[in-house]
C-alpha cells in the first residue's frame, strides 16, 4: 500500500466530491436497513393478524380482520418499494461522485506521467522500451482509477453497511449477533494471506504485459523490414510464446481469486445456517421474535454482496498497488537535464566549446574527448568525419540533450547551464540525422516549427520552397493536406529530410544545426537547398554536419572529427593544402563527379 500513499494528493484535491459520496454511501445504506426494519414489523404484524383470524373463525369481523391484514401488506410492499426507489437514487449519486471522481483522477494522472515522460532526459529513453512506456501511461493507469472509483467506493459501502447492519442487529440480540459474525474474522485472515499472493503475481502479469506491448509496438514499426525479410512466420512464433506466458501468470493470479468467491459463499452460508438455528432457539424461548429471525437472515444476505466484494477490492487494490509502483518508477525519476538557468537574454549566436569531453552514460563509449572550437555568430560551422566520430554528439551537447562530462560549452560568453533551458532550445534549428515525422498532414509537420503563434499557410509554402520541397508537396492529391502516415511512412528518405528542413526554417532560430540532414538528397537538389539556406542563413550562425565536402566547401570555417578528437581545422583551402581527411574526400568527390 505504500507506493498509493503518492496518491493522496488527488484525494485531497476532489475532497469535496469524496465527501459527497460518503455522505450519499450513508443515506443509500440507511433506505437498505428501513426497507429490513419495514420487513420485521411486516412479518410480526401479519403473524399476529393471522393468528387472530384463526381465532375469529365463524364470527362476522373475521372479513374486517381480513381486511386489515390486505391493507397492511399492500401498505408495508408501497413503503419497502418507496425506500428502495430512494436507495436507488442516491446510490446513483454516489456512482456520480465517487465513480467520476475516479475518472477525473485518471485524466490527471495520464497528465502528470506525460508530463513527465516530457521532462525526463533523452538517456531516460534509450534505457525503456515504448511499449513500457505506453503500457504504464495506460493499463497501469486504468487499474489505479479501479483503485479510485469502484474499490473506495465498495470500501466506504462496506465499512458503512457493517456500522449500520451490525449496530442495528446488536440492538435486537447480543447472542444472536456474535454467532452470526463469527465466521468473517476468519474470512478476514484469508483475504490478508491470499492478497500478499495477488500483489506478487499482479507484478508479474503487469511486466510480462509490457514485454507483449513492446514487442508488437516494435513489430508493426518494423513490418516493412519484417516482410521484405519473409519473418512474419518466426515473429508469429515468438508472440505466441510470449503470449503463452503471459496467459499462463494472467491464469495463476485468476485461480488465486477463484479461491474467494467460494470461501465467502461458504462463510456466508454459515452464517446464515446459524442465524435460523440459534434463532430458531432464541424465539422457541421468547427472546426475539419470528420476524427477527426473517430480519437477520436478510441483513446477513445483505451482507454478502459487501463480504463478496472484499475479495475482488482486495484484488483491485493489490494490482493497483502494483501498478503504482511501476508508475513511481518514472514519476520519482529525476532528470538528468535540470533546468536550472535563469539567463533569459536572447541569444546572438557566438558558440564556443572548451576542452570538452563526453561518454555516452550506460555504455561509456567516449564520443568526445578534449575538444575545442569556436565561432562568431552569423558565421557559417561545418563539421565532418567518419560515421561513429562524434559529430551528432555535438548537436546534442548544444541543446543539452546530454550534459558534458567535462569541460564547458558557452554561448555568447555564458555557460549554457546558466541558460533557461526552454528559451537556448528554441534558439536552435535543429534539423536531426534520424528524421521524425508525426502523423498528421504535411503542413501540419512543417508548421511544427513555428513556437510562438499558428502558422499561416503563406510561411508553410515559402519554407517548403526553401526546403525544395515544394513542388513534390504540388504533385500530391491532396497538397500540403497530405497525411504522411505513421514516422512518414508514405514519404520518401529524401522527402522527410527536406520537410524536417522546412519545419527548421519555420522555427526562425538564432542558430541552425543541420546534422546530415541531406544524406539522402541527390546532389543536384543538395546544392539547390544550400543555395536557398545561405539566403536564410545570411545573419545567421549555422553549423552543419556532413558527410559531404560539397555541404562544407562554403563556409567560414570546417573541422574534422576522427575518434571524438578535432583532427584538422580551418578555410576550405587551408584543409586542402593540409591533405588529410578533408583533401582526400574533396579529391574522392571530384573524381567521382567526373565519372558521373
Amino acid at each position: 500500500m505504500k507506493s498509493l500513499f503518492a496518491l493522496n494528493k488527488y484525494f485531497w484535491k476532489y475532497r469535496l466530491r469524496l465527501g459527497l459520496g460518503l455522505v450519499f454511501v450513508i443515506i443509500s445504506n440507511l433506505f437498505s436497513i428501513y426497507p429490513v426494519q419495514v420487513i420485521r414489523i411486516a412479518f410480526d404484524s401479519v403473524l399476529d393478524s393471522t393468528k387472530w383470524y384463526g381465532i375469529m373463525d365463524n364470527f362476522d369481523i373475521q372479513n374486517d380482520v381480513y381486511q386489515q391484514i390486505t391493507t397492511a401488506l399492500v401498505y408495508f410492499s408501497l413503503l419497502v418499494i418507496g425506500l428502495s426507489l430512494a436507495k436507488g437514487f442516491f446510490l446513483f449519486l454516489t456512482r456520480m461522485t465517487i465513480i467520476v471522481m475516479s475518472r477525473l483522477i485518471e485524466y490527471d494522472l495520464k497528465n502528470e506521467i506525460f508530463d513527465q515522460y516530457q521532462n525526463l532526459s533523452l538517456s531516460f529513453y534509450k534505457k525503456n522500451n515504448t511499449g513500457d512506456l505506453m503500457n504504464r501511461i495506460s493499463e497501469d493507469v486504468s487499474r489505479v482509477r479501479m483503485y479510485f472509483g469502484p474499490a473506495i467506493m465498495y470500501t466506504i459501502n462496506l465499512i458503512v453497511l457493517f456500522t449500520l447492519v451490525i449496530s442495528t442487529m446488536l440492538q435486537v440480540n447480543v447472542k444472536l449477533t456474535l454467532f452470526v459474525l463469527a465466521p468473517l474474522p476468519l474470512l478476514t485472515i484469508s483475504i490478508y494471506y491470499a492478497s500478499q499472493i495477488i500483489n506478487k503475481k499482479s507484478e508479474r502479469v503487469q511486466e510480462q504485459l509490457s514485454k507483449l506491448t513492446t514487442f508488437v509496438q516494435e513489430a508493426f514499426s518494423g513490418i516493412r523490414v519484417i516482410k521484405a525479410y519473409t519473418q512474419q512466420d518466426s515473429k508469429d512464433a515468438i508472440f505466441g510464446d510470449e503470449l503463452n506466458v503471459y496467459r499462463d501468470k494472467t491464469l495463476e493470479l485468476v485461480k488465486v481469486n477463484a479461491v474467494f468467491m467460494p470461501l465467502m459463499v461458504l462463510m456466508i452460508g454459515l452464517s446464515t445456517i446459524l442465524t435460523i438455528f440459534i434463532g430458531g432457539r432464541l424465539a422457541i424461548a421468547g427472546e426475539i421474535s419470528m420476524g427477527n429471525i426473517a430480519e437477520f437472515v436478510i441483513y446477513v444476505n445483505m451482507l454478502t454482496w459487501p463480504v463478496a466484494s472484499l475479495g475482488w477490492v482486495t484484488s483491485l487494490v493489490q494490482r493497483a498497488a502494483a501498478s503504482q509502483e511501476r508508475i513511481n518508477e518514472f514519476l520519482l525519476s529525476v532528470p538528468e537535464i535540470q533546468n536550472t538557468g535563469k539567463s533569459k537574454t536572447k541569444i546572438k549566436g557566438d558558440i564556443e566549446f572548451r576542452n570538452v569531453s563526453f561518454a555516452y552514460p550506460n555504455s561509456n563509449i567516449k564520443a568526445l574527448e578534449n575538444v575545442s572550437f569556436s565561432l562568431q555568430a552569423g558565421d557559417s560551422f561545418a563539421i565532418l568525419g567518419r560515421t561513429g566520430a562524434g559529430k551528432s554528439t555535438i548537436a546534442s551537447l548544444l541543446v543539452r540533450l546530454y550534459d558534458v562530462d567535462q569541460g564547458n560549452i558557452f554561448i555568447d560568453g555564458k555557460n549554457i547551464k546558466e541558460m533557461d533551458l526552454n528559451l537556448l532550445r528554441q534558439s536552435f534549428g535543429t534539423v536531426p540525422q534520424e528524421v521524425f515525422l508525426f502523423s498528421e498532414s504535411i503542413s501540419d509537420n512543417i508548421a511544427f516549427g513555428k513556437i510562438n503563434g499558428e502558422a499561416e499557410q503563406k510561411e508553410v509554402e515559402t519554407a517548403a520552397k526553401m526546403a525544395e520541397i515544394y513542388t513534390d508537396i504540388s504533385d500530391f492529391p491532396e497538397g500540403f493536406e497530405t497525411m504522411v502516415g505513421e514516422r512518414g511512412v508514405t514519404l520518401s528518405g529524401g522527402q522527410k529530410q527536406r520537410i524536417s528542413i522546412a519545419r527548421a526554417i519555420m522555427s526562425k532560430p538564432e542558430v541552425f544545426v543541420f546534422d546530415d540532414c541531406l544524406s539522402a538528397v541527390d546532389t543536384e537538389t543538395e546544392n539547390k537547398i544550400i543555395h536557398n539556406l545561405q539566403l536564410v542563413m545570411e545573419k545567421t550562425t549555422s553549423i552543419i554536419i556532413t558527410h559531404r565536402v560539397s555541404s562544407a566547401v562554403s563556409c567560414d570555417n570546417i573541422i574534422v572529427l576522427e575518434h571524438g578528437k578535432v583532427v584538422e581545422s580551418g578555410k576550405h583551402s587551408e584543409l586542402i593544402n593540409q591533405g588529410g581527411f578533408y583533401a582526400d574526400s574533396y579529391e574522392k568527390q571530384l573524381l567521382t563527379k567526373e565519372i558521373v
